[in-house]
Parts: structure tokens; C-alpha cells; sequence
């Protein structure tokens, strides 16, 4: 094993893994380390517990194993994405003081390397930071408390009158930016989860989706990632807050264990989940190199 858990587990402020993202707090053992550094051997091969294998064949970040640091006191993990010209993350677990200068030495040795456009260092933070920027890893544990069906006019796409429906590719397109586009090309290809849509005067103006569960690494029932999105004219209006419950409420009922959750600081969905009683596992803070 290359990875030694009495180094590593002292430093990881949050539920962070390299090419993962947030993992739940009973999923994170050193086994996942192993596991993202031994795929790296393998060309673009997906885990069985990755989430992104929904939206892709191929894995468009990879750890570059030469590069890893593996020190009592520190731990930096090198990626390189093949997206758009490339880019190097280098991951930071340590409290050294003067860790990040050393990750963003790193960073920029490998960007030259590899000839690519771009490079960031990435930092978790435990929940106990106070970031100004960054995003926040919240947990619903539906364990924790029932989540209700909240009625109002949120129902799955595929039950609104085909003259509602029509109206989502405009949504989407409005909202491209937020991701509705590509949900509504995966909706079209039938190669997604039910997706819950809010509808005002006969057209959508808000969607979250696709509903859909996987089992995590340790064979728990993770409700998906999704997209949501409220037009900026609907807002104001409680519709992103039955949207949520009405996720919350279809995750639940099909038995799912928990969702983890990546908000902006400071943002709306932020915000939301903090007034829902959602739980702060920590911060990821990028910065360029």
C-alpha cells in the first residue's frame, strides 16, 4: 500500500478526495486513495463508485502518480484533466504554514511538463473555516428527519400536459449556463432519472434533476448530484424551496441514505441548505496558479 493512513488521516480537514470530489464521512478510508492512484494506471478508467460515469465513457481527470508527495506532515495529490487545454490540480492535505507556496511549486513544474493552459492549487478546509469564497460540502442524512412532499406546482416533467413540456427546451436553453441545457439533452435520449419541474401560467420555470441513486464505496444509497435552476423572473417566489423539498422528498421515499451537496458560499442554494439543516462538512478553495 502506498498510502499510509496514520500520515494521511490526521490532515484531511474534509470529506475531499482527488478526481471523486465529496465523499461521505464513513466512505473516506484510505482505500479511496489507493483506489484513485491505481486508476491512474489504467487510461481513463472510471471506478465503480464514481459519480461521473452517469454523464461520460471516458474519465477526464486522472491523478499523475509520479507527482504524489506523501510525507508525515503533508500530502499533495496531483491531477491533470484533459478537459478544454488541460489542467493541473494539485490537492493539499497538510497544516504547514507554508504548504500552499509548495503545492503551487508543484503545480507549475507539472503544468510545464504536461503543456497544458492551466493550473490551481485546491485546498479543503474543515467545517470549523470561515472562507470568504469557495464552496461548501453539505450533507443530507435522510436518516435525520422526514422529508415532506410540499405540494405546489412541482411535479416530474414527464406528468405536466404536453403543453407544458414544450416549454422546457426554451427553459434550458435560458438556463444553459446552470446546466439545464445538457440535462435536457440527456432527458431527450432517455438516459436519466425523472427530472421534478415547477410550472407557472402554463410554463416551466424551474427544474432539479435527474432523481437518481447509487451505491457509494462502501455500498450506501447516495442520491445524486442534480441540476437546478429557477428563472431569474420566477424567483422570489418559494419555488426553489419546493423544488428542493420535493427532491429531498423523492430521495427519501425511494430510500435513499444521504446526498452531499456543493454550494456556493454565499449563494442562493447556500443559503437554502444552511435553512434546511443541512450539515457543514467543510470547504474546497481553489486558487490559480
Amino acid at each position: 500500500m502506498f498510502f499510509r493512513w496514520d500520515w494521511l488521516r490526521p490532515v484531511l480537514t474534509a470529506p475531499i478526495v482527488p478526481t471523486l470530489g465529496p465523499v461521505h464521512p464513513h466512505a473516506l478510508t484510505v482505500d479511496l486513495f489507493e483506489d484513485i492512484r491505481t486508476a491512474a494506471a489504467t487510461d481513463r478508467y472510471f471506478l465503480h463508485y464514481d459519480k461521473d460515469r452517469r454523464w461520460s465513457s471516458e474519465k477526464d481527470e486522472t491523478v499523475l502518480a509520479d507527482g504524489i508527495v506523501h510525507q508525515p506532515d503533508r500530502t499533495l495529490i496531483p491531477t491533470l484533466s484533459s478537459r478544454g487545454r488541460g489542467t493541473i490540480k494539485v490537492f493539499v492535505y497538510s497544516h504547514l504554514s507554508d504548504i500552499l507556496s509548495q503545492a503551487a511549486g508543484l503545480a507549475a513544474k507539472l503544468t510545464a511538463e504536461h503543456g497544458v493552459a492551466g493550473a490551481r492549487v485546491v485546498r479543503p478546509l474543515g467545517p470549523e473555516a470561515t472562507p470568504a469564497d469557495g464552496v461548501r460540502i453539505q450533507l443530507q442524512d435522510f436518516a435525520a428527519r422526514p422529508c415532506h412532499d410540499p405540494g405546489g406546482p412541482v411535479r416530474p416533467y414527464t406528468e405536466w400536459p404536453a403543453t407544458v413540456r414544450d416549454t422546457f427546451a426554451p427553459y434550458a436553453q435560458t438556463m444553459a449556463a446552470d446546466g439545464l441545457s445538457f440535462l435536457h439533452t440527456q432527458m431527450q435520449s432517455a438516459g436519466c432519472g425523472p427530472v421534478l419541474t415547477a410550472a407557472l401560467d402554463g410554463r416551466v420555470v424551474g427544474a432539479i434533476g435527474p432523481m437518481e441513486i447509487r451505491r457509494d464505496a462502501i455500498g450506501q444509497r447516495q442520491l445524486m448530484p442534480q441540476y437546478f435552476a429557477v428563472l431569474p423572473e420566477a424567483r422570489g417566489k418559494g419555488l426553489g424551496r419546493l423544488l428542493w423539498r420535493a427532491a429531498m422528498h423523492w430521495g427519501q421515499s425511494h430510500g435513499a441514505d444521504y446526498q452531499l451537496l456543493q454550494t456556493a458560499v454565499g449563494g442562493a442554494s447556500d443559503r437554502l441548505c444552511r435553512d434546511e439543516g443541512l450539515v457543514s462538512l467543510g470547504f474546497v478553495c481553489a486558487r490559480r496558479v
